[in-house]
């Protein structure tokens, strides 16, 4: 499975590179630049935590693995609270008391539960007009509702049992339960603590960033234990190579899949807005969010229900665990996907019914 979908990203990448030497007849050549000018804001996001992961590890773990252990629970599961490329997957592996958790935890719990709470909440929420939170809210709170199923089929594909998926979860439902009753009884407090939130973690990234830096250039290490930042940019260029063909396969896919998106969601009484939203969610959150505006009330909470579990994943997320954990591809697809499809379908029922 690996193979064929590498093959088809090799594709994506030379269909985008030929018309990108043509003067991008077809749009796939802008793709093309696309994935690879992604590598600037990805190694802003994600390369200062990387070079921070091990010292973070190191104090964190004096206090979160004996309180995990004591649960039962493996402390790699701490780590899922980021998102997958901010730092969640190196936490987790860091922590881990089994590989396996660690994988599990930074690639598969940390693309869904980490990336919500970390990124689709805050940015959504910067991005909604006062009107329109109530809607994203109530679509997130929908997404995570339905995670379970997600972070189930992703830990069996994982090669979990489903009593070990459930149990090494629990401490991600119980705050995934907290964050419902939040934005359900107190969601302007929410919004506000979401964004205090972002803005601490940007600043760490930051900081990250700028220690190794100054590292690298005049070997001056401030904080012991940090990785090199040639180690992060070495992540941060295998997402970029695989996002060279990711995004034009995607925008292939955007295209072939639009009328029968549009039927869809006529059938399923959306505009087609929100179906397109959903599309170009599994590639990146910010442009989906940017056609909220123009969804309708019952698409505006599917869209974001969609993302919760849905969100980055044929780009960003995709091209992540191929250069990291290739095997754990399917786990991802599987995992995301089943718990995108079951947020929508919870969406679609509930709104019908209210």
């Amino acid at each position: 499975m690996n193979q064929i979908i590498m093959l088809v990203m090799a594709v994506g990448a030379v269909v985008g590179g030929i018309d990108r030497i043509r003067g991008n007849r077809h749009g796939y050549g802008e793709k093309f630049e696309e994935g690879f000018l992604f590598l600037g804001p990805t190694a802003l996001s994600m390369a200062g935590m990387i070079c921070l992961a091990p010292v973070l590890a190191d104090v964190l773990g004096k206090v979160v693995v004996p309180l995990y252990r004591a649960i039962g629970v493996d402390p790699a599961m701490f780590g899922s609270l980021l998102a997958i490329d901010m730092g969640g997957y190196q936490l987790a592996k860091a922590l881990a008391a089994d590989a396996g958790m660690g994988s599990y935890a930074g690639l598969v719990v940390s693309a869904i539960f980490g990336c919500t709470l970390v990124f689709t909440i805050p940015v959504g929420m910067g991005m909604m007009k006062k009107e329109e939170r109530g809607f994203f809210a109530r679509g997130i709170m929908l997404g995570l509702a339905a995670m379970p199923v997600g972070l189930t089929v992703g830990g069996l594909l994982s090669g979990l049992s489903l009593p070990a998926c459930i149990w090494q979860n629990l401490p991600v439902f119980v705050l995934a339960l907290l964050l419902l009753l939040g934005l359900k009884c107190i969601p302007e407090k929410m919004i506000k603590g979401f964004c205090l939130l972002a803005d601490g973690i940007k600043a760490v990234i930051t900081i990250g960033l700028v220690l190794a830096a100054v590292e690298s250039m005049c070997g001056f290490r401030l904080i012991k234990g940090m990785a090199p930042i040639e180690e992060a940019m070495e992540v941060v260029a295998s997402i970029g190579i695989v996002m060279l063909g990711s995004l034009p396969a995607a925008e292939f896919l955007r295209r072939i899949l639009t009328k029968p998106f549009a039927r869809l969601g006529e059938g399923l009484g959306m505009g087609p807005e929100s179906m397109m939203g959903m599309l170009i969610g599994l590639v990146s959150v910010i442009p989906a969010l940017s056609l909220y505006k123009n969804m309708d009330k019952k698409g505006k909470v599917v869209c974001s229900a969609f993302l919760v579990s849905g969100a980055s994943l044929l780009a960003a997320h995709m091209g992540f665990v191929i250069s990291t954990e290739p095997d754990m591809l399917g786990a991802l697809l599987g995992g995301k996907l089943s718990g995108a499809l079951a947020a929508a379908g919870l969406g679609v029922w509930m709104e019908r019914k209210g």
